[in-house]
């Protein structure tokens, strides 16, 4: 599975901007006016992980550096975001103002909303309807609550025509959908409704708007970001994070041997674009596991309380069907021996059945059979 966010947010924010730095090329058009991106712009990036360097080393003292005229490991792949770079919208977008319904359509596909807000003064570069990012928020949220009230409507009446067949799903489907109504009339996002697990089952086909967790990213002006990263470290967890598009922008543009460097001068632990990645997967519930030989070092993205045979199914779906077991490390014991072989005589891989729950940072070997 790939974790896919879509960027949005009114018109210059910053949004383009951002996502070039996260894509370290200008991939998508930046330009001082309104609807300067039209089609979204879609970028791949990878996830930051510092411990694929660290089972590389694990893969080398147990095979060496080259079997035959192949390196080893001869890949290293990391795990991935997708990233849409969606068109600024608008105040009524959901009537369709700005190509509000097209863009609206783009931002339906995602897993997560990454809603960028301007947070940063510049005469020089044109405000098109945002006041301060509080106003900002309003302006978007309301008109994804419009836009999935007018969907709504449409769903909720198809679902009382099914319903009158009286089968239990049904019925509950059309209980929920007008529980979710009500929310949205009173002005709150769907997210904003807690549903049993049993309850999001039967509307899980239902791709409303509000219902995608939001991550808000405040776009701040370079000789704010350190001060605000730091007061407000706490929030990178989940809701907001700071971020300088333009600082990200200048990073990404430096050899990667001078960005720590840089990034340590500005008083930044780590790149917003990082934080953001990081948050990402926190706000979806998701974390990595890992798989390691001579053949591919890589990460894999799995959600937080997955269960062996679904991490192996991530892998391929055979792994899962066919799943017998799943040899089992923490990633800080394996570096504690820096060898897969001495882990194993040392007895720090586990045998695990089918009820174990995944963690974050498991270097895994799956047994299974077809």
């Amino acid at each position: 599975m790939s974790l896919s966010l879509g960027i949005i947010g009114l018109p210059n924010v910053g949004k383009s901007t951002l996502f070039n730095a996260l894509l370290k090329k200008q991939a998508a058009l930046v330009a001082n006016y309104p609807f300067a991106t039209i089609e979204p712009n879609v970028g791949v990036v990878d996830v930051p992980d510092e411990r694929l360097q660290g089972l590389v080393a694990v893969v080398r003292n147990d095979f060496g550096q080259r079997l035959g005229d192949r390196e080893v490991p001869q890949k290293v792949i990391p795990a991935t975001v997708k990233f849409y770079d969606i068109a600024g919208l608008v105040k009524g977008a959901h009537k369709g103002e700005g190509l509000g319904n097209e863009f609206l359509g783009h931002i339906r596909e995602v897993d997560a909303l990454v809603h960028v807000l301007r947070d940063f003064e510049d005469d020089n570069i044109i405000r098109s309807g945002a006041v301060n990012p509080e106003e900002d928020k309003f302006v978007i949220e309301t008109e994804l609550i419009l836009a999935d009230i007018s969907s709504l409507e449409r769903i909720l009446r198809n679902a009382k025509d099914e319903a009158k067949t009286r089968t239990p799903e049904a019925v509950l489907r059309v209980e929920v959908l007008t529980k979710i109504q009500e929310v949205l009339n009173q002005g709150k996002p769907a997210r904003s409704l807690e549903l049993s697990e049993k309850e999001q089952s039967v509307i899980r086909d239902i791709k409303l708007l509000t219902q995608k967790p939001m991550l808000y990213v405040h776009n701040v002006a370079e000789d704010r970001l350190s001060t605000l990263v730091v007061q407000n470290g706490r929030k990178d967890s989940g809701g907001e994070i700071y971020i300088s598009a333009k600082i990200e922008s200048e990073i990404c543009s430096l050899p990667e041997t001078e960005q720590k460097e840089y990034s340590t001068e500005l008083g930044l632990e780590e790149p917003g674009l990082n934080r953001l990645i990081k948050s990402g997967y926190k706000l979806l519930n998701l974390q990595s596991f890992l798989t390691a030989g001579p053949k591919e070092v890589r990460a894999w993205t799995v959600r937080c309380e997955a269960k062996a045979p679904e991490a192996a199914g991530v892998i391929h779906t055979d792994f899962e069907r066919g799943f017998i077991g799943a040899d089992v490390i923490s990633y800080s014991d394996l570096m504690s021996v820096k060898s897969f072989k001495k882990a194993k005589e040392l007895g720090l891989i586990r045998l695990e059945g089918r009820t174990y729950t995944m963690r974050d940072g498991d270097v895994v070997e799956f047994r299974f059979n077809v």
